[in-house]
This record gives C-alpha cells, structure tokens and sequence, in this order.
C-alpha cells in the first residue's frame, strides 16, 4: 500500500470511534501474557491503542500500562473507557515517554499502520534493553469452511492482508522487522497464535466488519453494497443464520526482544 493510501485507511478509524469500541474484540488473554514473557518488568506501552482494547487487557493482566494514540476521537474513547489509565496523544513514530521508559512495547492490530523507518528507532529508544516490542492482531480463522466463504463475499474492502489466519501468516513473517529498520536494534522475531473465538450474532458480525478501514474509506452506496451481500450471505448459512455464534478467531503475535 502507498504512503497516502495507508494514511487514509488508517485515519479512518476516528469517524467510527463509538462502533470501534463497541464492537471490535478484546485480545485473548494468553497471546497478552505470551507477548510479555520476556519483558524484565510491569511497564508496558500499548502504541497505537485505539479505544483501549489491548489496553484492557494489558491491565487486567497487572501491567502498569501506559496508552498512546493519534487519532483524537478514539482517545476520547480510550479515555471514557478506562479513565485511570494513563493515556496519551501520540504516535509509534513520536512517542511522548522518555528514553528507556517502558519494558515493553505493545500494539493491537496496529504496527501495519507505522512507518516503521522511523518508528522502529523511535520504539527502541522508548523501550528498555532487553525489552520487547509486539504486534497483536485478532484474525479471523479461515480453515473454517463458512469464514472462507465469507472472505471471498466481502472481498479485499472486508478482509485485508492481515485480516484472516492464512494471510496473517503470510504478511508478517519479517514483515516489521526490515534489515534497514529494527533488526540492528530488536533480535529475530517470533510468531505465535493463540484460539479466540468470539460471540457473535449476523447483526453484530456486520457491524464488527464496518468498522474495518477497508470498508471506512469506500463511498456509503459501496460500502452497504458489500455489507448487504455479506447480509445475505450469514443468512444463507446454518452456523449464522439464527441467533448466537462462535466466530472462530485466533489472536496472532510478532515479538521480538529489544537488543
């Protein structure tokens, strides 16, 4: 994706604050305590934190959390969520902390976003050596045979390069960490994923899938086009068509210690 492109899909988040926070999962707790196992210490930094879901769980975990995000309206959000949290204006490529301040760098569907030519300096001189910097993305899993079915009804607008188990593989092996960028400063990443299936219902379903960017940033007849089909589609299926369902997902994670 183009810089401009990657900057509209990823400011696009902040005019569906309120359904973002509603809707999107929380992170499955045993990917949390895997990405912080070898952290030497409790300070962790959620970058890019969005409305506060990694943060969350970060904090029901016992880490002394501190939140940073960009965008205005989802740390409103973020703020009204979890108002004892220390929480921050900022970016992965401007973080407001001082050097060596944190055991941790955390963030939840949210690295693709930086530029990590200049975050990557920017998160070492942040974290602790011997700390670690890690990714978290809730995907879908697309073994499933009716996931599958509709990852190709809501197409590449619903489903992105990191959005379901096979293309999270694919896009972050070594993806975010470039010779050029962390790898002088942060030592070979490591993937893992954890199951979280997810409650959901048809209607709750499309609005979880709304909020994707992939999807923000189409023009509204567009956008209900492509979510009118994957209507259709979770009404034509016997796992969707009627009431509550597991959405089999798994929360996937890149980590890598900090040198």
């Amino acid at each position: 994706m183009e810089q401009d492109e990657r900057h509209r899909h990823s400011s696009s988040f902040g005019a569906a604050a309120v359904a973002y926070a509603e809707h999107r999962p929380d992170y499955a707790r045993s990917a949390v305590r895997w990405a912080l196992e070898h952290a030497p210490g409790s300070r962790v930094l959620d970058l890019g934190a969005g409305t506060g879901k990694l943060t969350a769980a970060l904090v029901a975990s016992g880490a002394d959390v501190v939140a940073v995000e960009p965008d205005p309206a989802m740390l409103t959000e973020l703020r009204r969520e979890l108002p004892d949290v220390r929480a921050l204006a900022g970016g992965a490529e401007s973080i407001p902390l001082p050097d060596a301040s944190v055991d941790a760098a955390l963030a939840g569907n949210a690295m693709h976003w930086f530029d990590m030519a200049v975050a990557g300096p920017e998160i070492a001189r942040a974290v602790v050596p011997g700390g670690v910097l890690a990714g978290l993305w809730n995907v879908m899993d697309d073994r499933v045979d009716w996931v599958a079915g509709l990852e190709r009804v809501g197409g590449d607008a619903v489903v992105g390069p990191r959005d379901t188990f096979s293309r999270w593989r694919a896009a972050t092996a070594g993806l975010h960490l470039p010779p050029a960028g962390l790898a002088a400063r942060f030592g070979s990443p490591e993937q893992a994923e954890f199951p979280h299936g997810q409650l959901r219902t048809a209607d709750s379903l499309v609005a979880t899938l709304a909020t994707r960017a992939g999807l923000l940033v189409l023009p509204e007849r567009e956008r209900e086009a492509v979510l009118d089909r994957i209507r259709a589609y979770l009404a034509s299926r016997p796992e969707t068509a009627h009431g509550e369902f597991t959405l089999p997902m798994l929360t996937g994670v890149l980590r890598a210690r900090r040198l």
